[in-house]
Parts: structure tokens; sequence; C-alpha cells
């Protein structure tokens, strides 16, 4: 089979494709004859050797498939060979075939091609995981998601909206503020031009978000401590502005805000589990039903996974990047 590898990190120029041998699935483990791939920050992360994989990761770049399953490993059960089905992976998602647990796949949302498909395991177990399962965010509570318009922040963009979630985003561009009001954000502030901390106060009449999600780290850190209302959680999942930030601790004790975060990848199968059990018994109706659908930017050949990165890297796109095997 066809796979994209690269042997020293570097710059999306390093990335070359080759040939390997089909691998097989182990107890638990699936086969799936890979139709789409989506590109994520991770991937780009772990391309400049900022992400290594887990030790008993694939090293091959690409954590989201959508495809056929073609084998079953031992004790598999919930899955039928021929089935298509949209999964999390370890690793190896940059290829032809891939292997991941059976109970990290997902059915294709009805009406759904495997190209939207591929484009949601990885953000949707993330927002989910952190948005839902780890800030407990309820309806009718107000939440700031920073980089709005990326392939997490539309992501959680909709699925705030679709249960019941007031919604404010920082993105980079008045062109991306549009977009991701057209998404459903109430107010989108553009960072780049001003502090976001003065309008998302004012347009809570001082009350502050009862959530943050942020992917931004760095010196957003102790400005999300300032807009966060008292008993507020902020969920850390990326650094892209720093992974290190001067904080006002007094800040964090006097309005008893609890500030966690999560990294996916080096995640248990079991925790991987537990998040794909609530995506399918909550998530996936909506789906279902059409309520909610990805937004896909782009799509490239895997031959041209070299440009995707440079796209994903230039923070032009609004949605998801997506690799195709046709």
């Amino acid at each position: 089979m066809r796979q994209v590898t690269f042997d020293t990190p570097g710059q999306p120029e390093v990335l070359y494709l080759t040939d390997v041998e089909i691998p097989k699935p182990g107890p638990g483990q699936v086969l799936i004859r890979v139709a789409a791939a989506g590109v994520n920050g991770p991937d780009l992360a772990q391309r400049k050797g900022n992400y290594p994989p887990p030790a008993d990761a694939s090293p091959v770049l690409g954590l989201e498939v959508a495809g056929e399953i073609v084998a079953l490993g031992q004790g598999v059960a919930q899955w039928q060979t021929g089935q298509e089905v949209c999964a999390l992976v370890p690793g190896g998602g940059y290829s032809e075939y891939v292997l991941t647990w059976a109970d990290h796949c997902l059915p294709i949302p009805r009406g759904w091609s495997l190209e939207e498909a591929a484009a949601i395991p990885e953000t949707f177990f993330t927002v989910w995981g952190n948005l839902f399962m780890r800030a407990g965010l309820q309806q009718g509570e107000t939440v700031l998601i920073h980089g709005g318009s990326g392939g997490i922040g539309s992501s959680a963009i909709a699925l705030a909206k679709a249960f019941g979630a007031r919604v404010l985003v920082t993105s980079g561009s008045p062109e991306k503020c549009a977009w991701c009001q057209q998404l459903g954000a109430e107010l989108a502030i553009d960072y780049r031009r001003q502090d976001f901390v003065e309008p998302v106060l004012d347009w809570t009449l001082g009350k502050g978000v009862e959530v943050v999600l942020d992917m931004a780290g760095g010196d957003f850190a102790n400005k999300n401590l300032k807009v966060l209302a008292c008993d507020g959680r902020m969920v850390s999942i990326a650094m892209q502005r720093g992974a290190k930030a001067e904080v006002d601790i007094f800040r964090l004790m006097a309005k008893r805000i609890v500030w966690t975060g999560s990294t996916l990848r080096p995640q248990s199968v079991a925790a991987k589990a537990a998040i794909a059990a609530e995506l399918k018994a909550k998530v996936w109706p909506l789906l279902n039903e059409g309520a909610l659908k990805p937004h896909i930017f782009a799509s490239f050949p895997l031959q041209e996974c070299i440009a995707a990165h440079h796209l994903l890297e230039s923070g032009s796109h609004s949605g998801k990047v997506v690799l195709t095997l046709k």
C-alpha cells in the first residue's frame, strides 16, 4: 500500500509517498481501506518534530479517516467487513489502509459522503471530550471559543449551538469572523485588531462567560481569566501563542475558576472509546437528521499532502482540510 512518510522533521517538503506492506489487525482492531483522511494541527506539529507519537502508535501522520472495513481482529463483534465507517486512528491515516480500534469507529452519518465523514472524528472527539465532558458546557451557558474558523473551532461552534449554548469567538480576520457568525457565533472578535477582553465583558454585561475553549495559550491565558465568570471553566487544548504564561493566580482563586486541559492522542483506548460512545448516543442522532454538517475548505489527493500542509500552516483556511484516496 501507499502511505505518506518523512525521515527527518522539517517543512512540508519532507513528506513523500512510499510503499509498505498492508498491516493485519490485532485483537480488538479493524483494518480500514481509507477513502479520505483529515489533516489536522497535530499532524503539522508531528512533522516538525514537536509532537512525537506515543510508543505504541503508528509514526505515520493522520489521526482520522473514513472508509471501508476490510478485515477484523479477534473479538470484534460490532462491525462486519464491507461496512463503511469513520474513525479516530492512533496514527497512520495518510495511508491506503490503516489499523484502528473497533471501539473508535463510528457509522457514516446518514446522507454523508466519506470525504465529509473523514472531517469529523479528530475534531469531534476533541471538542466533545473537552467542551462537554471536561468543561461540562450546559444549555444556556455562554462559551468563548478561540480560533473559531479552524477545524476544531468550527466544530465547537456547531456542537455548542446544537446543545443550546451561546457562542462567542475570536478569529484572525474580518472575513473569518463573518464566517464564524454565519455558523452561529453571536459575537466574533478579530483578535489581530483588538483585545477580546472588553468586547466579551461588554457583551455579557460584565458577567463574563461560563466556559473558554482555548487553543491559543501564551498571553491569552491571563485574558481568559479576566473574561471568565465566577465558577467558570477554562479548557486548554493547544498552545498556538506559546506554552508558557504568567498567570494572575489571585484572579483564578477569587473567581473559583477551574482550569483543565488535555491532548487526545496519548489517552487510553478505553478513554477514547468512552468519548466515541457518548458521540454515538448524543451527537450522531443530530448528524443523521442533517442538523450538523462539516465545513470542508479544501481537499487534496494523497500525493498532494505537501500542498495540504502548506494550506493548513498558512492559516488561510476556514474549516477542514481533507486528503482523498480515489
